[in-house]
């Protein structure tokens, strides 16, 4: 069994023989670097992401009476990240890591992999594109429904939907560029980088113009004067840092990964064989982009945990239901949390 050098965990081999020398210690500085940075985030990282994402879904879903409708499209997010957060260790540890494996697995696991992957990140990221356009209506239409907790339900199942029925046509490229030495009819779908240039467009650069365009509606809202702003039913201030956090953060982490697909279907256009050197300055970023995109399934559920101003008090009647479930409360104490609830 071969022994653990976190040296070698994403390695400098592409840069190997490409007479550039005196890159090899600042490569492998910053390889060392990214596996520490890797492994921190695999002990500490994937266990806040796991909790937290769980502890924000049981906590809405327990007092679903209170639920916001931002608080929907965040336990939407929670679950994207629960997956995400699952399949960190694995991506990061795994054959998918450009020099370095605790395991491996074949293609057909591999591909699984990636389409969870693909699929958590289109929901991600269009749960951020819809919070925004939905947070512009309750500002801007705030007695009309519109964005109502029962509507944003129905509209998180067709995110899910949607995000299925994307990543099915990645599925179909991903599949062919792997076993299309089998199967004949994939001998014109051998294209990868066509399914990186899909996920670029509908996974990236669709819900990025749709948050421009929210965040400039709200922005043009928040500075005209008029009666909307002293309105009672209008939006909590919380919400607005809570979305402007989330946006920013969301699109800081994810974007890396998106620009490196984009990167590697530009290159594959060219038509030319890509050397050594620019394979590894690729690979690394590679990498780097994944670990960003892994930590913000621990870093969302956070910021949701610091900023939202109702999440410590469904927190504490969660935790006194369950206490009081195991020592059975007594009337008192039952009518107190009525009246708390």
């Amino acid at each position: 069994m071969p022994q653990f050098n976190p040296s070698i965990m994403w390695s400098c081999g592409p840069l190997n023989g490409t007479g550039g020398a005196e890159d090899q210690p600042l490569c492998q500085h910053l390889h060392l670097v990214l596996s520490v940075f890797s492994l921190l985030y695999l002990v500490a990282g994937v266990p806040v992401g796991l909790g937290y994402n769980a502890l924000l879904v049981l906590v809405n879903l327990h007092d679903q009476s209170s639920m916001t409708m931002p608080d929907v499209y965040f336990v939407n997010m929670a679950v994207a990240g629960l997956v995400l957060s699952a399949l960190a260790p694995v991506h990061l540890l795994g054959p998918t890591a450009s020099g370095w494996a605790l395991w491996g697995f074949g293609s057909e696991a591999h591909v699984t992999l990636l389409v969870l992957f693909n699929v958590s990140s289109l929901v991600t990221m269009y749960s951020t594109a819809l919070l925004s356009l939905d947070c512009y209506i309750e500002r801007a239409l705030p007695r009309t429904y519109m964005s109502s907790v029962y509507n944003t339900r129905h509209v998180c199942g067709f995110v899910w939907g949607g995000a299925l029925l994307t990543s099915f046509s990645s599925l179909l490229f991903y599949v062919c560029s792997h076993v299309a030495a089998r199967i004949v009819e994939c001998s014109k779908m051998r294209d990868a980088q066509a399914a990186d240039a899909i996920m670029v467009f509908i996974g990236y650069v669709v819900p990025a113009l749709a948050v421009l365009y929210a965040l400039a509606l709200i922005s043009r809202i928040r500075k005209a004067d008029t009666p909307l702003d002293q309105d009672a039913g209008r939006p909590d201030p919380s919400v607005h840092r809570l979305l402007v956090a989330t946006v920013c953060t969301q699109f800081g982490l994810w974007t890396p990964h998106y620009l490196t697909l984009l990167g590697h279907t530009l290159l594959a256009l060219r038509g030319k064989p890509v050397d050594r050197h620019h394979l590894g300055i690729l690979l690394f970023a590679k990498d780097v982009a994944r670990f960003l995109a892994f930590s913000s399934s621990s870093v969302v559920p956070l910021l949701y945990r610091y900023i939202n101003r109702n999440f410590p008090s469904k927190l504490r009647r969660l935790i006194k239901k369950m206490h009081c479930g195991r020592q059975s409360c007594s009337p008192d104490q039952a009518g107190v949390q009525q009246v708390m609830a």
